[in-house]
């Protein structure tokens, strides 16, 4: 296979004509409604995927672009405009005929055609310098929501949306030859590269394992917490004295005096004279050669260096201009992929609270009692619920798509016991999605709701459906699972280690077949166990399959699991091996879903490695999940996958 060439990914050459930025100056409006862009983890070395593409990581500034028919909006990570610090963009953003919502980065470009951040800090004083925004995301198009569909889906929807533009550009990738390309992004001198999961959904505001930056360059954000008197003939400064943010903590982490030009030595002392203060913003003495001048730490600036020291400092800094898109609680000390980090050690801005009307996904929603309590131990409300839901729409919409949807709906929180709706009724709103299916049970035909977008799942959040329970099978493939479940449920005298031990002897018996399985908290008491089938097996072999398995399992630990499932018959001691939940229309609560249980426990996905002693369903709740994904990924995607091969499966547990 040839090297992967950065011709390939069209690497931007110097715009034959300049643009000059216009009404510099102004104080940019910050929205007070915006999209938190997805970010990426560290990751120390380039890798080889089939399952990943690779980008070029752009320096330069983070930019969402909405644009309908009546309004455009460019703006910042954290929600500033870029409408009047980037009009020449803002006005070719303006010319895409399509309702759109995208994600990229605005670059300044230097003559060698390579992204120059300090190009950009020129451009902002007024310089004349081209400028250009690399496009990457598609979030949505003409109201409907794309979050939930792979990467890769995401970008060719991107590539047939762009016009062809000088200023607006569709940032290509590689796919799979992860190492290579990084050869050549350092044979270029460009900052990095970006690696993504190919099938990852967009994750608004989450810091995900999904997408990952490898970094040429040794680049972050730093807060500025002072500087050092000039000296000799410098003017205005000598050195700014540096920090950031450590598991809450404002910690030293050098100073730089390098990277300056007058003009640059004049703009950041300017901005720093109302932000002088008497006190040092940190704990501990740092260690500076001259008089310093305290500042608030409020002033970001970008950095680049060498190396970090064992103390903590940046080695060989040099300042590479400031920032307007982040604040300073924002800069953290980089987490890797592989780091784990406490969930009260990751800063999370906490959202504002749903508002009552709001228009989602191109539809206006009315939100009621948004005050009214559900979780009356907890204090949480129905606003709460509805806001979680909204937060963590782009990882549960992966396991309600296209599902016929039970769902247990509690209008008075945890005050009364609720009932399930299942039929859309005639009071849906037309672009509820439903589908007409026989039941059993009730014994008639209902119009079973489908959740495929975000104003689907709000809309059913705000009816008081806490809980989200989907059958096992597609629309599209009604008769034919795309999962098998074992459900553990114990009895009252059942202690959760026992759950446990009964999870890991199931674990192992799947390991001797061959079937790949994916734990996750019920929410409640238990623990379910997934089974990928790929929809190509009936309800009643997989059932049948599941039934073995449970058997098995019964067989190792017989004093205390039951496959009975009337507790009269099993008794207040025996946990429950439910393999009938794979009979059709059969509902479990979902990965994510809430339970309507004290402390709004979320049926949360796991690594097996976490099934152990001390765990337990009640450590994942409304209040630390999203943290909890943010810094694991979604742990349940390869329920989706590929499905096992079941008649290898059994004729490796008879032998």
């Amino acid at each position: 296979m040839k090297p992967v060439l950065l011709k390939h990914i069209k690497t931007p050459e110097p715009e034959p004509k300049t643009y000059a930025q216009k009404n510099h100056g102004s104080r940019n409006p910050k929205f007070t409604h915006f999209i938190k862009p997805m970010l990426a983890k560290l990751q120390d070395a380039a890798f080889d995927d089939p399952g990943w593409i690779y980008e070029i990581k752009w320096d330069g500034y983070r930019a969402i672009a909405e644009i309908n028919k009546n309004e455009t909006r460019l703006y910042s990570r954290n929600g500033l405009s870029f409408a009047t610090d980037y009009p020449a963009i803002f006005e070719e953003l303006q010319k895409i005929k399509k309702n759109v919502v995208l994600d990229g980065e605005i670059v300044a470009i230097d003559a060698n055609g390579k992204p120059s951040f300090q190009l950009i800090q020129q451009y902002a004083q007024g310089g004349e310098v081209a400028i250009c925004y690399y496009v990457f995301d598609c979030l949505s198009v003409n109201g409907k929501s794309t979050e939930g569909k792979p990467l890769i889906e995401r970008k060719e929807i991107l590539k047939s949306i762009l016009p062809q533009s000088e200023l607006i550009k569709y940032c290509d990738h590689i796919e799979g030859q992860g190492i290579a390309f990084f050869k050549a992004v350092k044979k270029q001198g460009l900052e990095g590269m970006i690696a993504k999961r190919a099938d990852s959904t967009y994750t608004e505001g989450s810091r995900s394992a999904d997408w990952l930056k490898v970094k040429n360059v040794v680049m972050e954000e730093a807060v500025i917490a002072g500087y050092t008197e000039a000296g000799g003939s410098r003017k205005y400064f000598g050195a700014l004295v540096l920090g950031l943010y450590k598991k809450g903590k404002f910690i030293y982490i050098g100073h730089t005096g390098t990277g300056f030009n007058n003009a640059t030595l004049k703009q950041v002392y300017q901005q720093l004279q109302s932000l002088k203060t008497s006190k040092s913003p940190f704990d501990v003495k740092v260690p500076v050669n001259a008089p310093v001048t305290w500042v608030k730490p409020k002033l970001v600036c970008n950095l680049k260096y060498s190396e970090i020291t064992q103390d903590g400092h940046r080695r060989h800094p040099v300042f590479m201009g400031l920032r307007i898109d982040k604040e300073a609680k924002e800069v953290h000390e980089e987490v890797r992929d592989d780091e784990n980090i406490a969930d009260e050690e990751v800063q999370i801005t906490k959202s504002k609270k749903m508002e009552a009307t709001q228009t989602i996904g191109g539809k206006k929603m009315e939100f009621s009692h948004l005050d009214k309590v559900y979780f009356p131990d907890d204090g949480y409300t129905k606003g709460d619920v509805i806001d979680y839901y909204n937060k963590v729409y782009p990882h549960i919409i992966k396991y309600m798509k296209d599902w016929p949807e039970s769902l247990l709906r509690m209008p008075n929180g945890l005050a009364d016991k609720g009932f399930f709706h299942k039929d859309a009724g005639l009071n849906a709103p037309s672009w509820v999605k439903h589908t007409a299916l026989y039941s059993e049970s009730a014994e008639k035909e209902i119009n079973y709701i489908i959740c495929n977008d975000k104003p689907t799942l709000l809309y059913l959040a705000n009816l008081g459906c806490i809980e989200m329970n989907p059958w096992n099978s597609r629309i599209k493939t009604l008769d034919k699972p795309d999962y098998l479940v074992m459900d553990l449920d114990p009895s009252e005298r059942n202690t959760f280690e026992q759950v446990i031990e009964t999870a890991k002897v199931i674990k192992t018996i799947l390991d001797k077949a061959g079937a790949a399985s994916f734990p996750k908290t019920s929410g409640a008491t238990g623990i379910h166990i997934y089974v990928p089938l790929g929809a190509k097996y009936t309800y009643d072999q997989g059932k049948e399959f599941a039934h073995m398995i449970a058997m098995l399992a019964h067989d190792q630990l017989p004093e205390f699991t039951s496959l009975e499932r009337s507790l009269s018959k099993r008794g207040k001691d025996h946990i429950y091996i439910d393999f009938l939940q794979n009979r059709k229309g059969q509902t479990l609560s979902c990965a994510y879903s809430l339970r309507p249980k004290p402390g709004a426990s979320v049926s949360t996905p796991l690594d097996w490695k976490e099934v152990k002693k001390g765990l337990h369903p009640s450590d994942f709740t409304i209040k630390n999940i999203m943290q909890r994904i943010e810094k694991r990924g979604d742990l349940f995607s390869g329920v989706l996958l590929k499905g096992i091969d079941m008649m290898k499966c059994i004729k490796k547990l008879q032998q």
